[in-house]
């Protein structure tokens, strides 16, 4: 996939954290879906962010040295993120205690991600046991923030690495299984909302395949997604008590 001209990886994941420090402030600022052209306006910019982590997390799966050092990472940074997450949106730190759905954070599903990639990457295993296996990670990655999704979406687009239009199609679908579930069971216009992460799509075509000057930006996100969520929640508290601002 590489490129003479484009965006490279830190100027992607850039794109990404700034989306994503947006989405999670206007959560902060104007608590559940409030139905103002503004409010699904900045959530909409907010869309951008899953699909570059799903991207980046089936780039990393292809870079790493060790698979196993970097499921050990993720699951770290996902124990972590739940605490920082739970307290930002205001949902309680013991999982399921309010639901199934936003429990954790979506780092949960993307750790899950990345375990299925080594599962189905193995040929020695046989093929009863990945199906199984897909089973059980899309049921304990369910009640993530982007649900089973960001577990399926990420492995998807590494099987298809290299054919972008089938990763763009990939995206498509899983979010539109993702929207759909949103838009019967929670609620409608968030849930048509959700399909504007397909605008993720271009800023991905152009990646140009490499990972930018700055080596740091991997450690940097590792830092700044806890980090930021914390200051979501000083802000929550700040302003609407310990009340939940999210589904």
């Amino acid at each position: 996939m590489e490129k003479t001209k484009g965006l490279n990886a830190n100027q992607i994941k850039v794109i990404a954290i700034i989306a994503m420090t947006v989405d999670h402030l206007t959560w902060a600022f104007f608590p559940g879906t409030q139905a103002i052209w503004y409010v699904y306006l900045l959530h909409i910019i907010g869309r951008l962010t899953a699909p570059i982590m799903w991207f980046f997390i089936a780039e990393g799966c292809h870079y790493t040295r060790s698979m196993g050092k970097y499921i050990l990472r993720l699951f770290l940074f996902a124990v972590v993120s739940h605490f920082a997450y739970d307290f930002a949106f205001g949902i309680p730190f013991v999982p399921l205690s309010t639901g199934i759905f936003n429990q954790t954070s979506v780092m949960w599903s993307l750790a899950w991600a990345v375990v299925l990639v080594f599962i189905c990457s193995k040929d020695e295993i046989p093929k009863w046991a990945k199906i199984i296996s897909i089973i059980a990670i899309c049921l304990i990655s369910f009640p993530s923030d982007w649900s089973c999704i960001a577990a399926m979406c990420p492995f998807f687009l590494y099987m298809h690495r290299d054919k972008f239009k089938l990763q763009a199609i990939n995206i498509v679908i899983w979010t539109f299984m993702y929207a759909a579930v949103f838009f019967i069971f929670l609620d409608k216009l968030y849930g048509i909302l959700q399909m504007f992460t397909c605008l993720s799509i271009p800023v991905l075509a152009n990646y140009n395949g490499q990972r930018g000057r700055w080596k740091g930006m991997k450690w940097f996100f590792y830092l700044y997604y806890p980090a930021h969520l914390i200051v979501i929640g000083i802000i929550r508290i700040t302003l609407h008590g310990n009340i939940s601002i999210i589904f």
